[in-house]
């Protein structure tokens, strides 16, 4: 035992000899992280802007039906849905008829017409015999304006009650017949056949719009607010037409906040001659403004949260790039105002940022 222990020490002394006498092996070093220039011509690069200038504000957006351009058809009577004969996103003109149906109601009005019909024949015939009677002398001048009178009242009777069978969607038929008041676009529809509408259904039946013309809705973020008036140019993108703009102003601002978002929404009317644009889809609203902040600006991108801090990746004029230390007024639509730590004019790096940063951090 004794032999094989110090046989073991003999090899390691004599290993330690050779590692530390050897004249070929140096010393292991760590060799710092630099960010190459080839590696800077393939990454993003942002320049540090003044805000008190114009700048581009960039919102999410939603096309929507103008409410000018909107019917909403309520059901004026009760009863049973016959016949739908029209679905969503169909085209319809005015006084097309949308659907019929069987009412009670109905034969009420009716009979009104019926009723108020046959007053005024009777009224006409008493005129006409009360005339006659004049002539010959038989009837005073009272009684013949008592009977025109009394003629005159029986027809607005019936002009009345044909005016409410009309107006409910009646006809002589007995048929109750829903029909669209405008051309335009089924954008809605609550109503199927042979369903039940009963008296106090309150539920829209069809909405029809007219989208010749169309609302871009843009929520607007609360710090955005005192940028945005109405009248403001803007420029609506979608993701269908991603290469075509549409322009429009600010037409009306709604002064409340939504207590979920957050966000306040403005109305942007937008010319729709080709009937492209479609109601429910998502849209982006970019909006020039002049900024009432003096402060340095800088797209968000670039910014690196570590530690509690935020950073950046600062591009000098030699293509160094060092770690800066920044402080953040605030954050909107994307863009960064910065209090501390930068300078109008300086370079950040703005892609591939984190792992950057991590390697030459450690």
């Amino acid at each position: 035992m004794h032999i094989r222990v110090s046989y073991i020490s003999y090899l390691c002394l004599m290993i330690f000899v050779a590692i530390g006498c050897s004249p070929n092996v140096e010393p292991i070093t760590a060799k710092r992280f630099e960010v190459s220039d080839s590696l800077i011509k393939r990454l993003l690069i942002d320049t540090v802007q003044q805000a008190n200038a114009n700048v581009e504000l960039s919102f999410s957006a939603k096309i929507m039906a103008s409410e000018d351009k909107q019917a909403n058809i309520y059901p004026m009577v009760s009863g049973l849905v016959k016949n739908v004969s029209v679905m969503v996103g169909d085209r319809v003109a005015k006084g097309q008829q949308l659907a019929s149906l069987e009412s009670a109601e109905m034969s009420a009005y009716e009979k009104d017409v019926v009723a108020a019909d046959a007053a005024l024949a009777n009224a006409r015939r008493s005129l006409e015999q009360t005339e006659k009677l004049y002539g010959s002398e038989l009837a005073s001048g009272k009684e013949l304006e008592e009977a025109k009178n009394d003629f005159l009242v029986k027809t607005a009777e019936l002009n009345n009650a044909k005016a409410v069978l009309k107006l409910n969607g009646g006809d002589s038929g007995g048929a109750y017949s829903i029909v669209s008041p405008i051309s335009g676009f089924i954008i809605e529809k609550n109503v199927n056949s042979n369903m039940q509408l009963r008296p106090d259904n309150d539920q829209v039946l069809f909405a029809i719009a007219d989208l010749s013309t169309v609302v871009a809705l843009i929520n607007i973020y609360e710090s955005d607010i005192p940028n945005i008036k109405e009248g403001d140019e803007v420029q609506i993108a979608l993701l269908s037409y991603p290469d075509r703009t549409f322009s429009g102003k600010i037409n009306k601002i709604l002064n409340v906040l939504d207590n979920d978002s957050t966000v306040m929404n403005a109305k942007v009317s937008i010319s729709n001659p080709e009937l492209i644009l479609k109601p429910g889809m998502l849209a982006t609203a970019r909006i020039q403004s002049r900024s009432s902040i003096n402060l340095p600006v800088v797209s968000s991108r670039g910014i690196i949260f570590d530690d509690n801090k935020n950073h950046v990746l600062v591009l000098d004029e030699a293509g160094k790039v060092k770690i800066q230390a920044v402080e953040i007024s605030r954050k909107t639509a994307g863009k960064a105002y910065i209090s501390k730590g930068l300078n109008p004019g300086q370079r950040i790096i703005a892609s591939k940022q984190v792992f950057i940063y991590e390697n030459l951090k450690n």
